[in-house]
């Protein structure tokens, strides 16, 4: 089954969460959860979590370099590793689009 859904972060900016999910019975086979902003009328993506190696991957986007090396960042399964990337964008989301914007 294929689940997508979009999280508005706050009430002023157009700074958004996009999770999307596959599962087999109550197991997450695949996720890609990510920290999308708009600016200037275009969309830009800042931080990418992922399962797409059957492992919990976290890249980071910059502004001029674009997606950079996956980094492993949550040692269990597909779905805790997915719960653990939408409670970490939540928490931080600010500094994520503030680093994003430095570089």
């Amino acid at each position: 089954m294929n689940t997508e859904y979009f999280v508005e972060l706050d009430d002023v900016s157009d700074d958004r969460m996009h999770v999307r999910f596959t599962t087999r019975g109550r197991d997450i086979t695949h996720y890609a959860v990510l920290l999308i902003v708009e600016r200037d009328g275009e969309r830009h993506t800042v931080r990418l979590y992922d399962g797409a190696h059957g492992i919990n991957e976290m890249h980071r986007y910059t502004r001029t370099q674009g997606k950079q090396s996956a980094k492993t960042f949550h040692g269990g399964t597909l779905g805790e590793g997915m719960r653990a990337a939408i409670e970490q964008i939540k928490r931080t989301y600010q500094s994520m689009i503030e680093a994003w914007q430095a570089r």
